[in-house]
């Protein structure tokens, strides 16, 4: 299939670095006719390393090599910055909006509350290297933060915020790792053509005294994500 040896030609200049990382592919019109084949080959060709996240899509820019991931372990309090910076990353955070709200369905549900009860959401958008990688939010139980809305959300982390001003830190978090789609508002935030396979991370996050305190919902650039965690077995 032509497709297929499309591909892997695409995928050995990768490996042997003659396409590197973020660098920009030429347009489908010169590849198609660089491999002697129509854009609907191409297109397929490019879907694949799509999928297996050689490549990325950003609406209307084109397509784009795609860096090593950023290695994430859910079970970690490790926030972002941090994790980046340890890995040799440059994070940065963007504040989209922090307001109080009526608890949605799906905010309940996590939180384990009530119809209609008042919750804070904060959504924000993290890069790495100036690369819109995920769509992060969070609901959060506001009982457990008074003022919160008034502190200066875009320049800390939740998690520092939540020791340095509240005393309280997490202890204890149960996640749920989906693939998805991005959709709407997220995939405009993400640079993403709408349908963009992604993953999901899902949050629920327990205080010290195991008191569930907040959820955070994220949407990653699935090529810019890579799951590992360490499991201590008993025996």
């Amino acid at each position: 299939m032509q497709y297929v040896k499309i591909k892997d030609a695409i995928v050995e200049q990768i490996e042997s670095g003659m396409l590197s990382p973020r660098q920009k592919l030429p347009a489908e019109r010169k590849l198609a006719e660089s491999f002697d084949t129509t854009r609907v080959t191409l297109r397929e060709a490019l879907s694949l390393l799509e999928a297996e996240g050689r490549i990325y899509r950003e609406d209307r820019r084109g397509w784009f090599i795609s860096p090593e991931p950023l290695r994430y372990d859910p079970t970690q309090t490790l926030n972002f910055t941090n994790m980046a910076i340890a890995q040799n990353r440059q994070p940065r955070t963007d504040l989209l909006s922090a307001k109080g709200i009526l608890t949605t369905k799906q905010a309940a549900q996590l939180l384990e509350l009530q119809a209609f009860s008042d919750i804070y959401r904060v959504d924000r958008v993290r890069y790495l290297e100036e690369r819109p990688v995920v769509f992060v939010t969070n609901f959060i139980r506001p009982e457990k933060f008074a003022g919160l809305l008034d502190l200066d959300l875009a320049g800390a982390s939740l998690t520092d915020i939540y020791r340095e001003k509240y005393g309280v830190v997490y202890a204890k978090v149960k996640y749920r790792v989906t693939t998805t789609s991005l959709l709407g508002d997220v995939a405009q935030a993400l640079r993403a053509t709408s349908g963009t396979p992604a993953m999901m991370v899902e949050r629920i996050n327990y205080n010290q005294h195991g008191e569930l305190i907040d959820c955070d919902i994220e949407y990653w650039r699935h090529d810019a994500i890579s799951i590992e965690s360490i499991a201590q077995l008993e025996r």
